[in-house]
């Protein structure tokens, strides 16, 4: 038996998948859930040796024959994360996350260095938004000064677990185009932004050689390998961000095939063969892990909107199905503005949750926590409208994520963006495409054809628009964005 491994470091997991390479088939899969530490100035924040003891926590419950067959690594991380080590490989700080939002005047400094957005568009393909890493590594060096004086390499999340699993530092033109301080499209680092973060040092000492094409950047360590139970030496991938992963994992490999991942943020992204950049900074440019580019809009609130009310109004996940179903589309008025942790697509990362159009005869459960639902999905049709805008529509949605097991939400998807939805038999999008692109390397085989051979469609959970799903959801999309434009001058900074 010929097995990869596929692991994804999420931002409430670590997740692990063992796909069997000659049976096509997932052999075991296990998670280890992970804490986060958030507060009201917008910090979102974890430590990385959490991340490395979730992934023994999550492998240790899988059988040693299992990991026996493994034959090679991928790894999948959360973004733009920023992973401070020392010259001895030492964690300098707590990995300001994705979802940190804490750090807008160091990207408007940056930004004013280079010009303004506009100028920084030009220059590397996007503006420096709150979730980005560059602002993060300003943030560092203002507000821990002797600790940044002895930063020798930045990392994202999934760079620290490679470097972890092989002692190797080095970054890969997906996850690093999210950074902010990445040309995406000469995909090499932009000297221009890394001055505009720190004039007096040269911040390209601290960062690995871009790598563009899939290799092994090493083997498995025999310390390593010990303590998670896996073949010393087997080698590892370049591995990539979790949208690059959840690409691959969910066939998003050739152009006119469109992904929504409904997560903890939520995403639309499509696949092109030539850069895509927005000059409103509202797609990011992103790169692929698989030598094109990666065009996305990015939510910070999806099932972060979802769980916050079922939550607030004790609802189990069962019960949470049925009064989603039990309510109208529509929601008898209510919208939810899902901007609770901020938000980055609008760029209002001071922006609360707003509930608008609530009254006496629909202030009702069922009605809160479906518009919960439609709110977050609201927010990523204007991602799918603008990317249609810049020459990538989509002529059918691969759906993933924890919110696509409900079929209420599946139903929505399809009646609020009018197109058919598909949901793979694989359901974690980012660890299956790790595991498939440890398997190309290992192989040799292409990356396309290994996502024809190995991922299949689970018929069962399709989903096709309703007429009067797609007239009730028209209307209520243009009330939501009316009441987008409405709010954002209060939260505008």
């Amino acid at each position: 038996m010929t097995s990869v491994l596929g692991i994804d470091l999420g931002t409430q997991h670590v997740k692990v998948m063992i796909y069997d390479l000659e049976a096509r088939r997932v052999t075991a899969m296990a998670s280890s859930p992970l804490d986060l530490y958030q507060n009201d100035d917008g910090v979102a924040e974890q430590q990385a040796v959490w991340w490395t003891d979730g992934l023994l926590h999550a492998l240790s419950g899988i059988d040693r024959r299992i990991k026996s067959a493994v034959k090679a690594i991928g790894v999948s991380g959360q973004q733009h994360g920023f992973v401070p080590l020392s010259a001895a490989g030492k964690v300098l700080a707590p990995v300001k996350l994705w979802c940190d939002t804490s750090t807008e005047r160091e990207c408007a400094t940056i930004m004013e260095a280079i010009g303004g957005m506009d100028a920084c568009i030009e220059r590397a393909g996007n503006p420096i938004l709150p979730g980005y890493t560059a602002s993060k590594v300003l943030h560092f060096k203002n507000a821990a000064p002797d600790r940044y004086a002895q930063m020798a390499t930045i990392l994202l999340p999934h760079d620290y677990l490679n470097f972890y699993l092989t002692g190797e530092k080095c970054m890969e033109a997906g996850d690093a185009s999210g950074t902010g301080f990445m040309d995406v499209r000469a995909r090499r680092w932009s000297a221009e932004v890394l001055r505009a973060i720190d004039a007096e040092r040269d911040l390209t000492e601290c960062l690995a050689d871009i790598t563009i094409d899939n290799c092994s950047i090493g083997g498995l360590s025999a310390q390593v390998a010990d303590l998670l139970g896996l073949p010393a030496g087997v080698p590892v991938s370049i591995g990539g961000g979790d949208n690059m992963m959840g690409a691959i994992g969910t066939g998003n490999v050739a152009p006119g095939r469109s992904t929504i991942s409904l997560g903890t943020s939520g995403t639309v992204y499509a696949y092109s063969q030539t850069p895509v950049v927005d000059t409103d900074g509202e797609i990011a440019a992103f790169c692929s892990s698989t030598g094109g580019w990666l065009p996305l809009l990015c939510t910070m609130n999806c099932t972060v909107s979802t769980e916050l009310i079922r939550n607030l109004l004790d609802s189990d996940l069962d019960e949470f199905e049925v009064q989603i179903a039990r309510a109208e589309p529509g929601c008898e008025g209510i919208i939810t503005l899902p901007f609770f942790n901020g938000e980055r697509t609008p760029n209002l990362p001071n922006a609360k949750g707003c509930l608008v159009g609530i009254d006496s005869q629909n202030a009702r459960p069922e009605n809160l926590l479906r518009s919960s639902v439609e709110g977050a999905t609201f927010a990523l049709r204007f991602g799918m409208d603008k990317l249609a805008a810049l020459g990538h529509p989509a002529n059918e949605i691969v759906l993933t994520g924890g919110g696509a097991n409900s079929s209420t939400w599946r139903q929505t998807v399809a009646d609020v963006f009018d197109l058919p939805v598909k949901v793979l038999q694989q359901e974690e999008g980012a660890a299956m495409g790790a595991a498939l692109q440890a398997a190309s390397m290992l192989t040799g085989e292409m990356i396309e054809s290994l996502v024809d051979d190995s991922l299949e469609e689970d018929e069962s959970l399709a989903a096709v628009p309703s007429s009067s799903g797609v007239n009730v959801y028209g209307e209520a999309y243009e009330q939501y964005s009316d009441a987008v434009s409405a709010i954002t001058n209060l939260y505008r900074s």
